[in-house]
């Protein structure tokens, strides 16, 4: 089941240093307004959007956790927590929607990431939609993405076409670990819409993945 998180940028670095241990994938998007120095002067929030890939219904604390999930706990008691609540069951429709606030089948994204040949199954996100990205950085916030990006990154759909400023990617998922072998291994890791290597220096290697997408979003 997937799960999605708001919060100021307050909150972010508290939040983060949980590092959702009980989850194996998350993906950030972090929204702020620009720079000092920008024209910009309105009360306009940074945005922090957090989806977690996998997660239980109760793992954490605000739906009983065992594991204490203090700030989360602080942000579902000062904001708003489901009671009762559906979705798609699969990742790569939950994101569709997440980025454009649409039924993940106007995205194209009914299933996954295979064209089916149908208009609601092509397995990218459309040109007829657009993103949080790309909505935002109209109005003049910095946007920034870091983790499972899965919405289409072989088809030509990546996070730098289609609104971020900042990314910290793999195109879909299954790499955990730096040192990951086996059949992920392989898996491609993206800074900014560059190839870099996993074992890269700047990341601090040898690094888990959820650490190093909490990491990376602060570092944005």
């Amino acid at each position: 089941m997937n799960r999605v998180l708001f919060a100021s940028t307050s909150f972010f670095r508290s939040v983060c240093q949980i590092h959702f241990k009980a989850a194996p994938w998350m993906a950030f998007v972090i929204v702020a307004l620009g720079p000092p120095g920008w024209s910009i002067a309105d009360d306009r929030p940074n945005i922090v959007m957090i989806m977690v890939d996998d997660m239980g219904f109760s793992d954490i604390g605000p739906y009983g956790s065992e594991i204490p999930t203090p700030h989360l706990d602080a942000l579902a008691a000062n904001g708003a927590k489901f009671s009762q609540f559906y979705n798609t069951g699969r990742c790569c429709p939950t994101r569709a929607a997440l980025l454009t606030g649409l039924y993940s089948h106007q995205t194209g994204i009914g299933w996954m990431t295979t064209d089916q040949k149908l208009v609601g199954y092509r397995g990218r996100l459309n040109d007829q939609c657009v993103t949080i990205g790309e909505v935002l950085g109209q109005s003049g916030y910095f946007t920034a993405m870091t983790g499972k990006w899965h919405v289409g990154f072989k088809q030509g759909v990546t996070p730098w076409g289609r609104g971020f400023d900042r990314s910290l990617n793999l195109p879909a998922g299954g790499l955990h670990f730096s040192n990951q072998t086996g059949s992920k291994g392989g898996t491609k890791l993206f800074l900014n819409g560059q190839e870099v290597a996993k074992d890269d220096p700047q990341f601090d290697p040898p690094w888990y993945g959820s650490d190093l997408w909490t990491e990376q979003g602060i570092e944005f």
